[in-house]
């Protein structure tokens, strides 16, 4: 076969070689359109990645119009690097959320350190200092070695980049389920700090001025990256191993020390790094933002390998990479900043005044295209949508009543579940400590951390019970926000807004697609009622392993919050004997996805739980005005595995006892997952104050210091342990998972 220099436009739609870069015939016949003229080999490569899923939304787009993405707080939407909301004194909070699925699958290490990687640059490259890490993560069964084996590189990869990177890992979660076993999901969030007046954009404005590389030199690491991400994974994808970038922690902290440095300069007009698409996707992007065109000459890229092809240099995705714009005439000053931190500070290019997007090498014209048509003029699909006959089925289903005679022994069996057991051997391999602005580290319902030189603190979380999801799309993204929410209120904080990271099978399949459509409504509704907008997101479809078996639709949501004053930061632990333990929220039979439903029946199946939005917003608004007024202990929110599972986790920390009383069936009382429901902790002589704050609560037992777990209903004692028999099966089960030779 000829090189790629030497093969013809007429060979490329002869042989459809474009079909390979992952292009449709007709996007080709688009793109011919577009052009006049057939397309070389590097302006299909150019336009394969930009019209990718990844790049373009051009399945998503559609959807991702309803959500909510204003407010008085936002200051930058959806369409940057990340988005930027107002916390107050001239601050603000900039976080976004990015999936490194396909990677992760099939390089777990490097997938998932690359991830951390990239979303630190997506979030400093908008100016702000990153102060945090969190993730989302998604597995099969850990009885699988597979499973098992992509589990722990994962986990270590997220350690061994945020850890050298020197930005704490704060906080996560991690669920496991069967329909991850093929195909894991490993969602990266990244929160930083900014100044108002050093905001930036990613712009290529300015006609004449100088286009500039900074960072490390481009290697073929990562090439088609973004299109390996827009497609199934199937027993090929191993071969994909060298689309699979490598990342530099290194030279990343570097780029962070050195791009928050070249902010303050004035000669700087944009910035922007090279995330997915790598060069191609920045620099188009830059310019299509602007309303201007741009040159480059490829022979000024610094490369560390030999020969490398126009195609290979634009489809990269070697990692540690920033493009900016200067001003003319001031080039050496910029690169005086880089060279400050011995990196590499290149003139590739100037911006024009032709819309068009041109590259050069050795002394040829190689791509001459509307930038715009990179940018802006991806197709959009309108795919068609149609309701699963499971969907159907599970709603005609009468409620689901679990049987259960030994209410200690499920309990057990619960703590000891993969998706509720403790993640202490997860997050004991993150440092959460490092900048020492960390209040709240892994463990609670939401991290917490001080912005320093203030009274103010964030708290940051992750959530999506995709099961929830997969039953009821429409109300599991009403709940997956909801919990968001939730745990931030737990924590003290006043929810400003979020990023979803919308993780689902291939649009292309119309029950796919109607999962996508119903959680994005369920979402948007959730927002709007908690005021909540979404200021940034990525969405990674094709989440499909060998034999089209999709994952669990897995919209999650990295959510934001602002804490007035630290003296209000409240923890999820129980603190002292003597405490009321107060329930807020009616409990029902509610067992539809529930972790007890798994338990018992290994599959999920029947109505979600149901969620009323407004009695959502009104107990949060109670909640947090409680905690503000200072008359709260403890607050958790009830999730997976009911009230028994909540209370046995807020006393694990102290390992003190308590004494409940339960109304009604144990258990559904004990283990049902009905919504909108909080466990707090009040001290007696608060009693009261909190109640007339928090009419709904009601008080179901006290904090006991004699360690024992007891559970009473109709004066009887129907379950009784000690605490920390039960914090040892919680703690174990990860530990033991991963250390069996299953």
């Amino acid at each position: 076969m000829p090189s790629k220099l030497e093969i013809s436009p007429e060979q490329i739609e002869q042989q459809k070689l474009y079909s390979e870069m992952g292009l449709r015939d007709e996007e080709y016949a688009s793109i011919k359109d577009i052009l006049g003229r057939r397309p070389n080999y590097t302006e299909t490569g150019l336009f394969s990645v930009m019209w990718s899923e990844h790049c373009s939304y051009k399945n998503s787009k559609p959807l991702l119009r309803k959500f909510p993405t204003e407010g008085p707080q936002v200051l930058q939407g959806p369409g940057e690097g990340a988005g930027i909301i107002d916390i107050g004194d001239e601050q603000a909070v900039v976080f976004k959320i990015e999936s490194h699925n396909h990677p992760s699958a099939v390089e777990p290490y490097q997938g998932a350190a690359t991830g951390v990687g990239g979303i630190l640059r997506d979030v400093f490259s908008m100016g702000a200092r990153p102060i945090a890490l969190l993730n989302s993560l998604r597995f099969g069964s850990l009885k699988q070695p597979r499973v098992k084996y992509l589990f722990e590189e994962v986990v270590r990869g997220i350690a061994g980049y945020g850890n050298c990177v020197g930005v704490p890992t704060v906080g996560g979660e991690v669920q496991f389920d069967n329909a991850y076993n093929g195909n894991p999901l490993v969602n990266a969030m990244c929160v930083g700090l900014i100044e108002h007046k050093d905001i930036q954009k990613g712009i290529a404005a300015g006609i004449g001025n100088t286009v500039m590389y900074v960072g490390a030199k481009t290697g073929r690491d990562g090439i088609h990256g973004a299109t390996f991400a827009s497609e199934e994974l199937s027993e090929e994808s191993e071969e994909k191993r060298p689309s699979v970038q490598v990342g530099d922690p290194f030279m990343e902290k570097l780029l962070i020390e050195a791009c928050l440095d070249v902010i303050q300069h004035e000669a700087l007009v944009g910035i922007q790094d090279m995330g997915a698409a790598g060069l191609t996707s920045s620099a188009s992007e830059m310019a299509s933002k602007a309303g201007t065109g741009m040159t480059m000459n490829l022979d000024l890229i610094p490369q560390r390998e030999l020969d490398m092809t126009p195609y290979e240099m634009m489809l990269s995705e070697s990692q540690e990479r920033m493009l900016l714009v200067v001003e003319k005439g001031r080039e050496e000053e910029i690169a005086q900043v880089f060279r400050k931190y011995d990196l590499e500070a290149v003139a590739v290019g100037e911006v024009t005044d032709t819309k068009r997007f041109r590259l050069e090498h050795r002394g040829e014209m190689v791509a001459d295209v509307p930038v715009d048509s990179l940018a802006e003029d991806a197709p959009v699909y309108h795919q068609p949508s149609a309701i699963p006959a499971y969907y159907n089925d599970f709603q005609a289903m009468e409620p689901y009543v679990p049987t259960v005679t030994d209410h200690r022994y499920t309990l057990h069996n619960l703590l000891s579940q993969p998706t509720i057991a403790s993640k202490e051997w997860v997050y004991d391999q993150y440092d959460s400590m490092v900048q020492t602005n960390t209040v709240v580290s892994p463990g609670s319902d939401a991290a917490v951390l001080r912005v320093r030189g203030t009274d103010k603190a964030l708290a940051m979380t992750t959530d999506c019970n995709s099961r929830y999801i997969y039953v009821d799309p429409e109300v599991g993204g009403k709940i997956a926000v909801a919990e968001a929410a939730r745990n931030i209120v737990c924590s003290g904080g006043r929810p400003l807004g979020l990023t979803d990271g919308l993780n689902f099978g291939s649009p292309e399949n119309p029950e796919i697609f109607w999962q996508m459509e119903k959680s994005v409504d369920g979402m948007s509704a959730a927002c709007n009622e908690l005021g909540t907008p979404v200021i940034s997101g990525n969405v990674s479809l094709y989440n499909e392993s060998f034999g089209g078996q999709a994952v669990y639709p897995t919209p999650v949501v990295g959510m934001v919050g602002l804490i007035e004053h630290t003296e209000q930061i409240t923890t999820s632990h129980m603190k002292q004997a003597g405490d009321l333990i107060y329930l807020i929220g009616e409990t029902k039979a509610e067992f539809g996805g529930s972790e007890l439903q798994g338990l018992l029946e290994d599959r999920h199946f029947g109505p979600a739980p149901a969620i009323d939005l407004q009695i959502e917003a009104q107990r949060q608004n109670q909640v947090l005005t409680a905690i503000r007024t200072g008359l709260v202990q403890s607050a958790h929110d009830l999730a997976e595995g009911g009230l028994g599972v909540a209370l046995a986790e807020s006393l694990f920390e102290q390992e003190l006892g308590c004494e409940v009383t339960i109304d009604g069936d144990p258990t559904t009382a004990l283990f049902s997952e009905t919504q909108s429901r909080f466990l707090l902790s009040v001290k007696p002589e608060d009693r009261e104050a909190f109640e007339k704050l928090v009419p709904e609560g009601r008080v179901i037992g006290n904090v006991k210091g004699d360690g024992v777990y007891r559970i009473l209903s109709n004066d009887q004692v129907i379950l009784e342990d000690q605490t920390t028999k039960l914090k040892h099966t919680w703690k174990g089960a990860i530990p033991c998972l991963v250390k069996s030779k299953v």
